[in-house]
């Protein structure tokens, strides 16, 4: 065995004894920091591994990481709390979106584990009648879209009593594997390293059992195939609608000559309809809208005043902060534009990158989770410099809320200061076309 292996070997070594320190302790920025110090060194060192040797370390290694997110509950969110309800909920024939939590008529179906009686532990939330509970925000109804719902229902069928949160984390932790398997034949070893090895993937996918995971699956899916590709979009955007930002990058090139209306039909109205049939039952069964939570969200993050929230801080630096979601809707805008007009077809995946990347850097959530679509976008196409947006999002939520500026302001720019210089030394690097190089010459 090679040095860098064993040098490799170890860095891994190393990682999962922070990430077990992560998922076993209370959210502490130090411990995230030197998790991402390890992943960033492995990346590095893994250039002098061959790509036989590296298989095992990154499928191995990827396997066993992501496991180590199954050692404690969740530790640093309680959405996963939120999807046990749910899918208590449905199981009662009852609809999700029309009943907070702390609906007295829902009350048959608490629980200790979900509501308990002694109040003093830390990440519970009152009900207005008393009491607590560990559901966040019980007070409103659900916001996840009904693909969602649909696992929340599976999960709960398949927990045997007394399951509590761990079936949501196996559930993780097996679309997690998939994605990566996935990735790794899609993309080779090397680039779905990046996916094995991320921090977040432990810490979010499996330990806090994000319902982001089945999305991402089904977006790497969607990318892995070509005549169910719209249909597994519009799952994975009625899964949680981030996805909605893949839709570019799977159409990307569409406007290279008019209007390419089979790719149209091939991708779009197969992404829709999936999405209209799935939400089609909620509707039925609810007496309510079906969008649950989704406005006041919204609202409660700041996303139509970000004076005084955290919200486009890095567009925030440069323009006053009523401009700002204004010319975070533009600026996405004319890059999704970019990429149905210049888009690779052959890399779709790519436009779908930097669709969801800017996203996530013109509007700076909160939310660490969020990025793991980025993450695995990142691993399919290579682009390294992309995984800065997990990075800062992992520091806005541990760090929590802080004035603006702050560590998130921070973290943010520097992550789209490296997307911007590794497009400027992509672009530098990249041959020039024939005729520009006779103009060049002729001139």
């Amino acid at each position: 065995m090679s040095r860098h292996m064993l040098f490799l070997g170890g860095v891994l070594l190393a990682l999962a004894a922070v990430l077990t320190e992560i998922v076993t302790g209370p959210p502490a920025l130090g411990w995230y920091l030197l998790a991402w110090a390890l992943f960033a060194t492995a990346l590095w060192r893994a250039r002098r591994v061959p790509d036989r040797q590296l298989t095992a370390l990154v499928v191995a290694g990827g396997v066993t990481l992501t496991a180590i997110g199954l050692a404690a509950p969740p530790s640093s969110s309680t959405d996963s709390f939120r999807y046990a309800w749910d899918g208590r909920v449905q199981a009662a024939g009852i609809s999700p979106y029309d009943h907070p939590p702390a609906d007295p008529a829902l009350a048959p179906l608490r629980d200790g584990w979900l509501f308990p009686s002694a109040c003093g532990a830390p990440q519970l939330w009152p009900l207005p009648g008393g009491g607590c509970t560990r559901i966040n925000r019980p007070t409103v109804p659900t916001i996840y879209p009904p693909v969602a719902q649909g696992y929340f229902l599976l999960v709960h069928w398949l927990s045997p009593g007394g399951a509590r949160h761990k079936v949501l984390q196996l559930g993780g932790w097996v679309m997690a594997v998939l994605a990566l398997l996935a990735l790794c034949r899609q993309a080779g070893v090397r680039t779905a390293a990046y996916w094995a090895w991320c921090p977040a993937v432990p810490v979010e996918a499996v330990n806090n059992a994000h319902v982001d995971m089945l999305g991402v699956l089904l977006v790497v899916l969607a990318f892995c195939t070509v005549r169910a590709r719209g249909a597994l979009l519009g799952a994975a955007v009625a899964a949680k609608l981030l996805p909605a930002a893949a839709l570019p990058g799977h159409l990307s090139g569409l406007l290279a000559n008019g209007v390419a209306w089979p790719r149209v039909l091939r991708v779009a109205v197969p992404a829709v309809l999936v999405v209209g049939l799935t939400y089609l039952p909620y509707v039925l069964a609810t007496q309510g809208p079906v969008v649950g939570f989704l406005p006041g969200y919204l609202q409660e993050e700041r996303y139509e005043a970000p004076a005084g929230g955290n919200r486009y801080l890095v567009l925030r630096l440069v323009m006053p902060d009523s401009w700002a979601p204004y010319a975070g809707i533009l600026i996405l805008a004319l890059l999704a534009l970019q990429v149905l007009r210049r888009g690779d077809p052959e890399r779709p995946w790519r436009g779908a990158l930097v669709v969801t990347g800017s996203l996530l850097l013109l509007f700076t959530p909160g939310y660490s989770w969020y990025a793991l679509l980025v993450v695995a976008l990142a691993a399919m196409d290579g682009r390294w410099e992309w995984l800065g947006v997990a990075l800062a999002g992992a520091v806005a939520y541990v760090a929590g809320p802080a004035a603006h500026p702050g560590p998130a302001t921070a973290c943010y720019a520097a992550a789209t200061l490296a997307v911007l210089a590794g497009w400027a030394v992509r672009r530098s690097r990249a041959p020039r076309r024939p005729g520009r190089a006779a103009a060049v010459s002729n001139s």
